[in-house]
């Protein structure tokens, strides 16, 4: 190898057992007898001698450290003893430095992997255990280039068979790190040997893309374009010989292609592939949830029925004239008796002014009257039993709506693309200034905007985002906003992002009802951390600091959600069953949701018992309403969503209930003819008492959205 005896043998005497040892080391030296090469090998046979003597000396010990450190000393010494003899230290020293370093982390290398072997370990040729897996692979490989057969040569057969293998099964990423990892086996060997090779991590980049297609077709493919391109870089004088390596490493690869498996070998995954199983795994899951609720339904409507049927009117008065010794004697007396306790087993409440007028000669009469009042008390109980438990099922199916659509909105396949690098970056600036993130995750959307997720846990979290924020916007070079912090309770999340081209410019307007301290409107807006506008208005029933505290209640709950990542109809489910769950009193509160997706220009619209929207786009006006009810009144959420197109320019009113639909009209003209935000959304809050459909005053809140640039 490259002039030199190879240290392949000697990595083998090093990692293996001391019988291992001493095999190897009488096959070396048969071989020199055989080649009459004693003399050229003199080194490498003297080094595995000191090998197996030190392997004698230390018990036969196998750490993979102690075998590299063997392998390399021994090695040093025989050559510096052998240089000392013909009288060259001093100008072999430093390359026997080096050839010892190389042949003990080679055996280093080689007996990590066999003892992961010998342990049944998968292959994992990932992070360090590759580079143990590739050094190997490219010394052993070198090492065959030198073994010459008619018109073939082994290592250069094995080298290509290799990267057709990789390139089939694991695409362009396997084919070049097989092909650049034998390109250098054989130039190590020698030039010549090399030469040929020099393109064929080319080859394994072009040969996968067609990645796990017909093997017959695979093989053909990759050899025509191996031999092709080592034609056109001139660089074998040997065309035929060349052709010949490539059709035999194309038997072999058909030879074994059918029988390879990848269950003993790890390889990197793709983010691609990961999200691919996360996604299919969630959807498959959102889908059983769906089932159960489904199933939970039947069920309960089905034991509904069961319980009706087998609650049938009972005879109350059964015991009370079961005792009677008059009981034969009644019912001698033929139907009137019987239409009698007909009559009273009917009754929904009973009284002597109401008792049937059959019975009034019965001596058990208050008797029949308590009995009958008991049966009636049981019925209320059951029904109001009934009640409750159809409540429940109606929470419950809920809930499981909420869990299905949470689950389902994870699943959903995002444009988003991970960035390693940027996020490696990130960590260690942030490290490097007495930051300790948990995690970074930094990403690309569709539109090339960079989004960093950085997670603390709650004892290492920042007071505030603008440091970090000024000093990882340094770093990149970029200009980057921060999201508000995020808790989760153990743990933090901060939110960096590029922003949009477009933004959003919000004003607003309110008034308070007569008579009233407080408005039971309230707003919010924010971002959720990825350049994604959102506006929540809230109004709460009646007026004051009741109403008030409803709409509050409401905002921020779904601000919370939404920035912790749950999905808008997710988070109105949610609120709705906490505002329909937290007292015994009517409380409700309405919802109307913008989201403004200003990559996309697209204006999403969500409501719950919430007016009516306009939006101005180019020269028309379009009206978004619902029917819905607000959150709180049922325990199944009532949401619509509605989407339209948001491009620069354009505007969208929001409105509290205190708008009457009267005023849409004027509405539509004043947005048609003025182009001043704030001056349309006074002018609407200061003309809605003429609009109000009601004869008292309602709490008024306008709020007006443009799309600008940024």
């Amino acid at each position: 190898m490259v002039g030199t005896s190879a240290f392949a043998d000697i990595s083998i005497a090093g990692a293996a057992g001391l019988a291992g040892s001493g095999s190897v080391f009488m096959g070396s030296l048969l071989r020199a007898f055989a080649d009459a090469s004693i003399g050229k090998n003199i080194v490498k046979l003297s080094a595995m001698v000191m090998i197996i003597i030190a392997k004698l000396l230390m018990d036969n010990k196998r750490s993979p450290m102690l075998c590299g450190i063997y392998t390399a000393v021994s090695v040093l010494l025989s050559g510096a003893a052998v240089s000392v003899v013909i009288g060259e230290l001093i100008y072999k020293l430093a390359f026997y430095i080096f050839y010892s370093a190389a042949a003990g982390f080679t055996t280093y290398s080689l007996c990590r992997i066999i003892r992961d072997i010998e342990k049944g370990a998968a292959v994992k040729l990932t992070a360090s255990s590759g580079c143990y897996y590739a050094v190997v692979y490219t010394i052993y490989t070198a090492s065959l280039c030198s073994a010459q057969l008619p018109f073939l040569n082994a290592g250069v057969v094995l080298g290509i068979a290799v990267t057709m293998l990789a390139a089939f099964y694991y695409g362009s990423t396997g084919g070049v790190v097989c092909g650049a990892l034998t390109s250098c086996a054989a130039y190590l060997s020698s030039p010549e040997t090399g030469a040929p090779l020099v393109l064929l991590a080319a080859v394994g980049l072009f040969s996968g893309f067609i990645r796990q297609r017909r093997i017959s077709l695979a093989a053909v493919i990759f050899m025509l374009t191996g031999f092709m391109l080592t034609v056109l870089t001139g660089t074998s004088d040997d065309v035929i010989y060349s052709l010949a390596n490539y059709v035999a490493a194309a038997v072999l690869f058909l030879a074994s292609a059918p029988y390879y498996s990848d269950r003993h070998i790890r390889v990197p995954q793709s983010t691609a592939d990961s999200d691919s199983v996360i996604q299919a795994r969630l959807a498959f899951l959102a889908d059983s949830v769906a089932a159960v609720r489904g199933d939970t339904k039947m069920i309960a409507e089905k034991l509904t029925k069961k319980n009706e049927n087998s609650s049938a009117a009972k005879d109350d008065t059964e015991e009370v004239c079961g005792k009677c010794y008059r009981r034969c004697i009644c019912r001698r007396q033929g139907s009137s008796t019987m239409k009698g306790l007909e009559a009273l087993a009917v009754m929904p409440e009973i009284s002597l002014e109401t008792f049937p007028a059959e019975l009034d000669t019965c001596i058990r009469r208050n008797e029949l009257m308590a009995a009958r009042q008991k049966g009636i008390n049981d019925e209320t109980l059951g029904k109001l039993m009934d009640m409750r438990r159809s409540d429940c099922r109606g929470i419950l199916s809920e809930q499981f709506a909420i869990v299905e659509k949470m689950v389902r909105d994870i699943s959903e396949k995002n444009e988003i693309f991970y960035s390693s690098p940027v996020s490696i970056t990130i960590k260690n600036k942030l490290l490097k200034f007495g930051f300790s993130p948990s995690y970074v995750n930094a990403c690309y959307n569709s539109r090339g905007r960079l989004i960093a997720e950085i997670y603390f846990t709650a004892e290492d979290a920042p007071a505030s985002s603008t440091r970090i924020c000024d000093l990882i916007s340094d770093e990149l070079k970029l200009k980057l906003t921060s999201s508000d912090i995020i808790s989760s309770g153990s743990e933090v999340r901060l939110r960096l992002y590029e922003k949009p081209s477009l933004n959003l410019e919000v004003c607003t307007a309110s008034k308070k009802a007569d008579e009233t301290d407080e408005s039971g409107d309230t707003f919010c807006i924010f971002s959720d951390g990825t350049g994604t506008g959102y506006i929540v208005l809230s109004d709460g029933m009646g007026s004051g600091r009741e109403a008030a505290f409803e709409s509050a209640l409401a905002s921020g709950l779904m601000r919370r959600l939404i920035s912790c990542g749950v999905g808008e109809e997710a988070a109105a489910r949610i609120v709705n069953s906490v505002m329909f769950s937290k007292s015994k009193e009517e409380t409700f509160a309405t919802l109307d949701i913008i989201k403004a997706d200003l990559d996309r220009c697209m204006l999403t619209s969500l409501k719950a018992g919430a007016a009516a929207t306009l939006v101005r786009h180019g020269n028309e006006v379009i009206k978004i309403s619902s029917d819905s009810f607000p959150v709180g009144m049922y325990e199944e959420s009532d949401i619509t969503e509605n989407l339209c197109v948001f491009d620069e320019g354009d505007i969208a009113i929001i409105f509290s209930d205190g708008i009457n639909e009267g005023e849409y009209r004027f509405i539509r003209e004043l947005l048609m003819g003025e182009n001043d935000l704030k001056s349309i959304v006074d002018e609407i809050c200061a003309k809605s008492e003429k609009f109000s459909p009601f004869n008292r005053s309602d709490d008024v809140t306008v709020i007006g959205i443009r799309a600008v640039s940024a």
